[in-house]
């Protein structure tokens, strides 16, 4: 597919998830939740925030689908994640998955390989860092943050969409997804999106509300992060700093036009 066809796959997306309004079932961290569900809500999705052990079957029985997000994991919302993982595979609900500080504990990096394991992913979004030590060459993390470069973990990347096919969504400054073949460029963003908490869990949930609609995990990972960061560039020149920027934020992902992502979105290919 060329940017092109990329772009306009996009604008079609968001205007599906505005029609159709995707449950997009959330097993995510206590940081960003609310943050969260009110992006998704903006965006023209159903969020739900579900982690009981009792209910997340029946929960995800319901969602377009399934995020998973270990950022404030405790073993028993691991569990949950693995039972919800599990029921999505046999409903083929898309599930994607956050490695919140893969790569910073043992902890963190063993239960997202866990996750990996023991359940069919459609697209891993994580920062370089995270995506480095997934793919078990040597990476680390500043508690959640990344130290390495997007270039950094292009061959990584690479490496592990192919070994657990899937496709793999790096975001930085300019945010990189693959599927182990083809490579995507998404430059579209502020860097006032890095001074807010919770931006790069809103981009895995906005992936969610994405492959609810679009059946390819690329086009929904592409269409996702270029959909953020276009609302990021909007919000940003209305924003005195962080604290402006984040309302505003909410706004535009209200006001972006499906029309207006297919024009905006800025995608290269490789």
């Amino acid at each position: 597919m060329s940017p092109a066809n990329m772009a306009a796959q996009a604008g079609q997306d968001l205007a599906l998830i505005r029609q159709r309004k995707p449950l997009v079932h959330n097993i995510t961290n206590l940081v960003v939740m609310n943050f969260t569900a009110n992006a998704l809500l903006a965006a023209g999705a159903s969020p739900v925030m579900a982690h009981a052990h009792e209910e997340v079957e029946e929960m995800v029985s319901l969602a377009g689908a399934l995020v998973l997000n270990i950022g404030t994991l405790t073993p028993h919302w691991v569990q949950s994640m693995e039972i919800a993982g599990r029921k999505a595979n046999q409903l083929k609900i898309p599930v994607i998955l956050d490695p919140v500080g893969a790569g910073a504990t043992r902890l963190r990096t063993q239960s997202a390989l866990r996750l990996l394991e023991q359940v069919k992913i459609s697209v891993v979004r994580g920062n370089a860092s995270e995506v480095l030590s997934l793919a078990r060459s040597g990476g680390g993390t500043k508690g959640v943050d990344s130290i390495h470069g997007v270039d950094e973990a292009v061959e990584a990347a690479g490496v592990l969409a192919r070994e657990l096919g899937t496709v793999i969504a790096i975001t930085g400054q300019r945010d990189l997804v693959t599927d182990g073949q083809n490579l995507w460029r998404v430059a579209n963003g502020h860097v006032l999106m890095s001074y807010v908490t919770g931006m790069g869990c809103a981009a895995t949930a906005m992936m969610g509300a994405f492959l609810a609609v679009q059946p390819d995990p690329v086009a929904a990972a592409v269409g996702g992060l270029c959909f953020l960061g276009l609302a990021g560039q909007r919000a940003a020149q209305a924003s005195r700093g962080p604290g402006s920027f984040r309302a505003a934020f909410t706004d535009e992902l209200m006001a972006v036009k499906p029309e207006e992502l297919t024009a905006g979105a800025l995608i290269e290919t490789s």
